[in-house]
């Protein structure tokens, strides 16, 4: 999926102009190899692995101080959804310096090398307010998707159950 990601980022930014997908993919091997394909790698491994188990973590740890999650009462959707928006934010927060990361490094492919000079890059210039540029419309986009998978996942399983 990285090579699109690449792809996506880079569109979505404006600094790249691309006719579509292919033009974006073809372009992007032939100027900078498979490198430039899987520009941000380390740092979306660094993002995603932690973020996914952050996720759960918060998610579990909610459930069990809301017992309206596992409750039968019309409230349970709900709770659970607060539950998974608010294991997002958690996640979400914790995790985001790695995105501010992964897009530096996928936005600008002749500039860094390194997550580390990155990391160097951002700190010297803009300071530790660099590392959560980005952090709303990431909370929105993610935390989203997640409480709602969640929440649909919880009630199948309540149904499931209750008809066995």
């Amino acid at each position: 999926m990285l090579p699109f990601t690449v792809v996506k980022t880079r569109m979505e930014s404006g600094r790249f102009r691309y006719a579509n997908l292919i033009q974006a993919l073809v372009h992007t091997y032939s100027t900078e190899g498979s490198k430039g394909l899987f520009s941000g790698l380390s740092a979306t491994l660094m993002r995603d692995a932690p973020f996914s188990g952050l996720y759960f973590m918060f998610y579990t740890q909610l459930k069990r101080v809301f017992p309206e999650t596992q409750s039968n009462s019309v409230w349970s959707p709900l709770a659970v959804f607060g539950c998974g928006l608010a294991a997002g934010c958690f996640a979400s927060v914790i995790t985001q310096p790695f995105d501010v990361i992964k897009t530096q490094i996928q936005l600008n492919p002749n500039q860094f090398d390194s997550v580390y000079q990155v990391i160097h890059y951002l700190y010297a210039r803009v300071g530790l307010v660099a590392f959560m540029s980005g952090l709303l419309p990431r909370i929105i986009r993610r935390t989203l998707v997640a409480a709602m998978s969640w929440t649909v996942y919880e009630q199948v399983m309540k149904k499931s159950m209750q008809s066995q």
